[in-house]
């Protein structure tokens, strides 16, 4: 798919007055057969559209009759480091920004980054959570979307996520642990199966499945085309109408 850009827009405009008022002077010159009288009618013809036209789009802006508010939903993937979530969630996004709705990036990582020092406990994997929920609701009271991913092990965390936000919709990326080590390019399993990482998920932590995930993908069976699909196909039919 490919998004309209601006710059395509206002060429389109151009191009499109421009044929407009062409063929105004054309007519105009047939009809009469003075080139003056054809130039400026196309020129009063093309200042008055214009004008004529920014007052039609921006009376009908003010007017709310036919429009339809999309209620930002919160899409969080959830599963075993190394299952997919991330490589979905990304193409999820990609899909959904296509239907230029207002909508936000979360990644477990690049949030890790912005603010280090969290910790792995349970104790602090809660907490981070209940950061990451007062910030997706800070992007949904300004009418924002997201697609979230984190390994979000814990039932209580996930929870507490699903009454922070509106419509939260759970993405259970599953995947078997063999298979996610097979994935570990960067080698974090080994490093947990070593010692050198504590409290990972899979590992020497548990991972709790959710119990009442929207959407199961099961990556083991399924390709990440597939999912994408999936994902984008529920959110249309759920959220946006």
């Amino acid at each position: 798919m490919y998004k309209e850009t601006n710059k395509r827009s206002v060429v389109k405009g151009i191009t499109w007055r421009v044929i407009a008022t062409t063929t105004t002077i054309l007519i105009v010159y047939f009809f009469f057969g003075r080139l003056d009288l054809a130039i400026a009618a196309g020129a009063i013809e093309t200042v008055l559209k214009i004008g004529l036209f920014w007052a039609h789009e921006r009376a009908w802006f003010k007017v709310r009759w036919g429009k339809k508010r999309i209620e930002p939903f919160n899409l969080w993937f959830t599963g075993l480091p190394l299952s997919g979530k991330t490589t979905i969630a990304d193409k999820v996004y990609e899909e959904l920004e296509q239907l230029h709705i207002p909508i936000e990036r979360i990644d477990s990582k690049d949030i890790r980054d912005l603010i280090p020092n969290i910790g792995y406990t349970r104790e602090d994997r809660n907490r981070h959570m209940h950061r990451i929920g007062n910030l997706i609701c800070t992007l949904q009271n300004n009418s924002i979307s997201t697609v979230a991913s984190f390994v979000s092990p814990y039932k209580e965390s996930r929870g507490a996520i699903r009454e922070m936000v509106n419509n939260n919709i759970v993405v259970y990326v599953k995947a078997d642990i063999e298979t996610c080590k097979q994935r570990d390019y960067k080698g974090a399993y080994a490093k947990a199966l070593s010692g050198e990482f504590k409290n990972f998920p899979g590992v020497d932590e548990v991972y709790e499945e959710p119990e009442h995930a929207e959407i199961v993908i099961d990556t083991d069976m399924t390709s990440v085309d597939e999912a994408v699909e999936t994902i984008v196909k529920y959110v249309k039919k759920s959220c946006i109408k």
